[in-house]
């Protein structure tokens, strides 16, 4: 077998010195178990030593157990038990910790990635590939996946967009780091930020060196009436994350006029705009300044995080300095997977059905409070994948100690509250219903009706 293997004899004669140093590295875990070795041919080679010195250091090392020998499955590293510690007894197996069900927001069912139609379109994709699609590249990303994202989004969301002006990252995060580091070098100090976020989201602006202020929250969503000494803003205008309310039409152009009227910035975070039910869709306020509007997307809500694919649609003045910021491009094969993916209509597909298993979900959970819990009123439900369950006041706390009794994770709603807002108390869960498996769903909306007051 022509494995690689590092390994150094020590000690008097080769074959003893082999022996101990192949021992040593099973000993200290360098060698995991089941690992294959190179055959003694092969090792023997490389060590510039005899292939009997190595045979028989293999024989030695399987007499003793470090090692086992098949005809036809090589020399591998026996499977044994770890040893405790001295003087410590070997510790004893304890049952895997977590949540028996999980409501936490923010990410789709996993277990209902398209992956058949995702494999397919990999194929499809590096089949068509050109030789240079994998080399570095450009830092905006594949031009594949920026052309078919420009019609995707002026097509499904109102986006004004240009492969020119898209620059692909690894998710929101990324994206918002980058913009952060772009804005710190213009001079802005601070961030205006929802009243309810994400902490992650302040967390990154702030390890750019800038400050988030909150801004004031109310039925009409994001009050922009406050907009003061700040020259950028990060919003969720399309369904508010988490109280789940669309920004009003007058605010969104009041929104957009200050940025024109100031040169402030918009962020807009357009984090599950796919998903509505009730309403009509809400485009994106991107479409209505796009050199006022930096608009950020992911398929994270549609396909999966872990696919870490995102994308911003930039003013004309941003697109360099970002691309400077970013530098080489990465993942280009599942850029070039999603390209292919949104030319086939897959992605269309995809989304369609998700909508339609969530909006069930929607309905039985809206439909388990009525009948279980009916002091409990859900409310921005109209769009995406989570719900706020309003509770009695001061109650909070002791229901998010009872969702865990119940094996439960869900999150109560301040702690997306900023640290610095103005904003009253509320007492209600944020609940993701689109977290659990098709089948686990049952039960995690049991456990959560088991909770409730």
């Amino acid at each position: 077998m022509g494995i690689d293997l590092y390994v150094e004899p020590t000690g008097p004669g080769l074959r003893r010195g082999l022996t101990d140093a192949l021992r040593e590295a099973v000993r200290g875990g360098r060698l995991a178990p089941g690992t294959r070795l190179p055959s003694s041919r092969a090792l023997a080679a490389d060590l510039g030593i005899a292939r009997n010195t190595v045979a028989d250091a293999y024989a030695d090392l399987v007499a003793e157990g470090w090692l086992t020998a098949r005809q036809g499955s090589g020399t591998r590293v026996a499977e044994r038990a770890p040893a405790a510690p001295a003087g410590r007894p070997a510790p004893r197996p304890r049952p895997a910790a977590g949540p028996a069900y999980d409501l936490t927001p923010g990410s789709p069912d996993l277990a209902a990635f398209p992956r058949a139609e995702w494999l397919r379109a990999a194929r499809r994709a590096l089949t068509a590939a050109p030789h240079d699609a994998l080399g570095y590249g450009d830092p905006r990303g594949r031009i594949e996946l920026r052309t078919a994202l420009a019609g995707y989004l002026a097509r499904a969301r109102g986006v004004r967009a240009d492969p020119g002006r898209i620059v692909v990252c690894s998710g929101f995060s990324h994206g918002l780091s980058l913009l952060g580091t772009v804005l710190r070098r213009r001079g802005v100090r601070a961030v205006s930020v929802e009243s309810y976020g994400l902490d992650v989201h302040w967390n990154l602006l702030a390890a750019a060196g800038l400050r988030t202020d909150p801004l004031a929250f109310d039925g009409l969503g994001t009050r922009v009436d406050a907009l003061s000494g700040v020259r950028a803003l990060l919003v969720t205008p399309g369904h508010q994350f988490p109280m789940g309310v669309p920004l009003h039409p007058d605010r969104r152009a009041a929104l957009v006029d200050w940025a024109r009227r100031t040169g402030g910035l918009v962020l807009e975070d357009d984090y599950d705009g796919e998903f509505r039910y009730d309403r009509q869709p809400v485009g994106a306020l991107q479409g209505l300044d796009p050199e006022r509007v930096v608009y950020l997307g992911t398929a994270s809500k549609s396909l999966a995080p872990g696919l870490r694919l995102g994308w911003m649609v930039l003013p004309e003045a941003l697109v360099a300095e970002v691309a400077e910021a970013k530098g080489v491009t990465g993942g280009v094969l599942d850029q070039l997977t999603l390209a292919e993916f949104l030319d086939s209509g897959a992605y269309d597909r995809q989304v369609r059905a998700a909508r339609l298993r969530y909006r069930r979900r929607r309905d039985q959970l809206v439909a388990a409070l009525a009948e279980r819990a009916p002091s409990v009123r859900a409310t921005g439900i109209a769009a995406g994948l989570h719900a706020v369950l309003e509770l009695p006041p001061g109650t909070e706390p002791s229901v998010v100690r009872a969702a865990a009794w119940q094996g439960l994770a869900v999150h109560g709603l301040s702690r997306f509250r900023h640290e610095r807002s103005a904003a009253p108390v509320r007492d209600a869960l944020v609940v993701g219903y689109g977290t659990p498996p098709d089948h686990a769903w049952t039960g995690t909306l049991d456990a959560l009706c088991r909770a409730l007051p």
